[in-house]
C-alpha cells in the first residue's frame, strides 16, 4: 500500500467539492421559502457544518469505521481520530487514512442537512440542532457502518451503494417524511400556498450541487483512475436526463415548464445515479434519469396531497424516493465488468441476486432510519417544546429564532 499523490491531489478536491454541497443545499432550500424564514432555512444547513464537524472527529468516524461491532457500528478504537494519520488504510490503500476519514466527514455534513427540508418554518432551531446531533450518533453512524464499513451487515448482503443512496438520501428523506409527521403542519397548511420568494436561490443552489456532486460521485471511486471518470459522466448524464424528463412532464401538464422543475428535475436526477454511478453502464444513467422525475413528480404532486404530510420542501420526495430508485436501478443495471465490488450483474443481464441484495438493503434503511427518528423525536417531546410558538410561526423564524431579517423593511416588501 503505496500512497499515490495524484490520488491525494483528487480527493483533497473532491472532500472540498462536497462540502461545498451543504452551502449549496442551504441557498436549494432557502429560495424555496417564504422570506421571513430565509435565514431560518439557511442556517439549518449551514450550522450542520460546524457540528458534524466536530462530531466526526471525535466519535463520528471511529463510530462509522472503526472495528466491527456486530455489523452494525464500528468500535471506538479511532476516538478523537486517534491513529488516523499519514498511513492508508484497507478503504482507500493510495491515500492517507486521514484524508479518508476527511472525504467521508464531508458526507456526514450534507446527510442530516436533507433532512431539514422537510422541517422547515417550524421547529425551534435549539432543537434541530439537538435533533441533527442524536440523529448522527444513532442513524448517520450506524448506517455509514452497516454499508460502507468492514464486516457491516449490508454490505455483507452483496447489496452495493457507491455513493451514498441508502447512507444518505434514503435514510435523510425517511428521516425527513417520519419527523415532519411528528413536527406536525405548518400554519395554514392546506388552506394557503406556500411561494418560494427567491427562484434564483434555488438555481444557484442547484448548481452548486451539482457541481459538488462530481466530488460526492467521482470521488467515491477514491482514486483518480477510470472509475471515477465512469462516475463523472453516469452523474452528469442522469441528473441532465432528469432535468429535460422534468421539464417535459411540466411542460405537458401546465403548458409551460417552470425553472423551479428544471433544478428540482437535475437535483433527483443526482440523487438517482448515486448509488449507482461506479457500478452501471452509461447508457442506462439515461435510463435512470428520465424514470426517476415522474416517479418523484408524483409524490411530490400526487402522494404529498393524498396524505396530506407536510414535507416542506420535499425532502423525502426527492431524496428518499429518487434515492428508493437509484437503489433499485442499480440492482438492474449493475455490472461487475464496470467494478467488481458488485459480487453479481443486474437484473437487466438475467441475475436477480443483486437485485434481492438491494431490494434487502433498501428495506433494512428505510425500517432503520424511520424507527430511529420516531424514537429520537419521542424522547426528545418528553424533555421540551420542539415546536415554535402559532406567533412565532406566523411572525417567521428569522425573527422568532435568530433576531435578524433577510431583507430589511425599508424596501416597501414587507
Amino acid at each position: 500500500m503505496e500512497i499515490n499523490l495524484g490520488d491525494c491531489s483528487f480527493i483533497l478536491i473532491c472532500s472540498a467539492l462536497v462540502l461545498l454541497m451543504t452551502p449549496g443545499l442551504a441557498f436549494f432550500y432557502g429560495g424555496m421559502v417564504r422570506r421571513k424564514n430565509v435565514l431560518n432555512t439557511l442556517m439549518s444547513s449551514f450550522f450542520v457544518c460546524g457540528l458534524a464537524s466536530i462530531m466526526w472527529v471525535l466519535v463520528g468516524y471511529s463510530l462509522s469505521f472503526g472495528n466491527d461491532f456486530h455489523g452494525i457500528i464500528g468500535g471506538l478504537n479511532f476516538l478523537g481520530f486517534n491513529g488516523v494519520g499519514a498511513d492508508p488504510s484497507a478503504y482507500a490503500p493510495t491515500i492517507p487514512q486521514e484524508l479518508f476519514a476527511a472525504y467521508q466527514m464531508m458526507f456526514a455534513v450534507i446527510t442530516p442537512a436533507l433532512i431539514t427540508g422537510s422541517l422547515i418554518g417550524r421547529m425551534k432551531f435549539s432543537a434541530l440542532f439537538i435533533f441533527v446531533a442524536v440523529w448522527s450518533l444513532f442513524v448517520y453512524y450506524p448506517m455509514a457502518h452497516m454499508v460502507w464499513g468492514a464486516g457491516g451487515v449490508i454490505g455483507s448482503l452483496g447489496a452495493v451503494d457507491f455513493a451514498g443512496g441508502n447512507v444518505v438520501h434514503i435514510s435523510s428523506g425517511i428521516s425527513g417524511l417520519v419527523a415532519c409527521i411528528m413536527l406536525g403542519k405548518r400554519r395554514g397548511h392546506g388552506m394557503m400556498s406556500y411561494r418560494p420568494h427567491n427562484i434564483p436561490f434555488v438555481v444557484l443552489g442547484a448548481a452548486l450541487l451539482w457541481f459538488g456532486w462530481f466530488g460526492f460521485n467521482a470521488g467515491s471511486a477514491l482514486n483518480a483512475g477510470p472509475l471515477a471518470v465512469h462516475a463523472f459522466m453516469t452523474t452528469n448524464t442522469a441528473a441532465a436526463a432528469a432535468m429535460l424528463s422534468w421539464m417535459f412532464i411540466e411542460k405537458v401538464k401546465h403548458g409551460k415548464p417552470t425553472v423551479l422543475g428544471a433544478a428540482t428535475g437535475a437535483v433527483v436526477g443526482l440523487v438517482a445515479i448515486t448509488p449507482g454511478a461506479g457500478f452501471v453502464p452509461l447508457w442506462s444513467s439515461i435510463v435512470m434519469g428520465i424514470v426517476v422525475s415522474p416517479i418523484c413528480f408524483f409524490f411530490v404532486e400526487k402522494v404529498k396531497a393524498k396524505f396530506g404530510y407536510d414535507d416542506a420542501l420535499d425532502a423525502f420526495g426527492c431524496h428518499g424516493v429518487g434515492g428508493i430508485w437509484g437503489g433499485i436501478a442499480t440492482g438492474i443495471f449493475g455490472q461487475t465488468a464496470i467494478n467488481p465490488v458488485a459480487q453479481w450483474n443486474g437484473l437487466f443481464y438475467g441475475d436477480i441476486k443483486l437485485f434481492i441484495a438491494q431490494i434487502m438493503s433498501i428495506v433494512i434503511t428505510i425500517i432503520f432510519a424511520g424507527g430511529m427518528t420516531f424514537l429520537i423525536i419521542k424522547v426528545m417531546k418528553m424533555f421540551m417544546d420542539i415546536r415554535v410558538d402559532s406567533s412565532e410561526e406566523a411572525d417567521g423564524l428569522d425573527i422568532a429564532e435568530h433576531g435578524e431579517s433577510a431583507y430589511p423593511a425599508f424596501t416597501g416588501l414587507d
